[in-house]
């Protein structure tokens, strides 16, 4: 009996001794998890810290801290609004498009309730501060006189200039609205199209090709240099004029016309107000002989495209739609 009563002590300081050991591995483990849990909730604080912070971008002006999520945005070039619409942004306040009431027929469905800020080369000052942006975005070229009024009012970032530098426009705007990565997708996408339409095209892109624009009172020769020579250029068609690369464009007069027939095809686009003008100069240019007797006349080679997204809106909805003038045009295939 006293063999059993000492035997059953033993056991139970064995039991005694394992439960004991038992708690304390178990409160390791429980001071363990919140430790853990503590540290990474202290990460992600810093994470979502990090994402909220300010940045700064660099830009034609110099260098400018933009809040990391704007809210309201004002734009001030057509090529701007353009840009914010394909990055899924409505701004609260943009310029009147040059052509539209108040906005080109190709964005107006996107831009209900957008406040018209006036003219693309007079923005209104006093209307932009009434809207309160916490970020503005113009243009060099077109707004350098008004920056410093600008930036007092809420940070700004300028573009350089407004030619063929659409993408390179766009990559700004897309990383001073922290949507780098949007942005590169939206670039790919077109560059995915110009690719497309090149392997199908064939000897098609053999064609010299010449680019006229018809103004109030002025025709012009456009280059390479412009919104639709940068495009032509990216996809390789040759031009007619070994000048295209060296300049924009160039006025010139009737004597001049039958440089046009070293081209194999004229795209041609007019710049209309509303006032008729732009109408007049066209009709007077092609009626005279010097017109009616070039080459691409004669031979069906004459091609009319819209002035908007040919030339003056100058984004990448615009650049876009031109590409699928040309798939039209040239009978390429999507």
């Amino acid at each position: 009996m006293l063999y059993q009563n000492k035997s059953f002590r033993m056991r139970s300081a064995t039991l005694l001794a394992v439960i004991l050991m038992l708690s304390v591995f178990l409160a390791a483990c429980g001071s363990k998890e919140p430790a853990q849990q503590g540290a990474a909730d202290n990460k992600q604080g810093a994470q979502a810290a990090a994402s909220d912070a300010p940045r700064k971008i660099k830009h034609a002006m110099g260098e400018t801290e933009v809040p990391a999520h704007p809210k309201k945005v004002v734009i001030l070039t057509d090529e701007g609004t353009e840009a914010l619409l394909a990055l899924g942004i409505k701004p609260v306040g943009a310029v009147q498009s040059y052509v539209g009431n108040p906005w080109f027929d190709h964005i107006k469905a996107d831009m209900e309730g957008v406040t018209v800020l006036g003219a693309e080369s007079q923005p209104n000052l006093e209307l932009i501060a009434s809207l309160k942006p916490d970020l503005i975005i113009g243009n060099k070229m077109r707004h350098e006189k008004i920056y410093d009024q600008l930036k007092a009012i809420a940070p700004t970032v300028y573009s350089e200039t407004l030619r063929g530098e659409w993408k390179e426009n766009f990559k700004l705007y897309a990383d001073t609205l922290n949507k780098k990565q949007e942005g590169d997708q939206v670039i790919a996408a077109f560059d995915k199209r110009i690719e497309d339409f090149k392997s199908k095209a064939g000897d098609k892109l053999k064609e010299k090709i010449a680019v006229v624009r018809f103004m109030g009172g002025k025709t012009r020769f456009y280059y390479g240099d412009m919104f639709s020579g940068v495009i032509f250029k990216q996809i390789g068609f040759p031009r007619s004029d070994p000048k295209s690369d060296e300049k924009a464009f160039e006025d010139i007069t009737k004597e001049r016309l039958p440089e046009l027939d070293a081209a194999d095809r004229v795209f041609y686009f007019t710049y209309e107000t509303g006032d008729g003008k732009g109408t007049k100069q066209e009709q007077e240019w092609m009626n005279d002989p010097l017109w009616q007797n070039l080459k691409v006349v004669k031979n069906n080679k004459l091609t009319k495209v819209s002035d908007t997204t040919w030339n003056t809106a100058g984004g990448v909805k615009a650049a876009n739609l031109m590409l699928d003038d040309l798939y039209k045009i040239y009978d390429v295939k999507p």
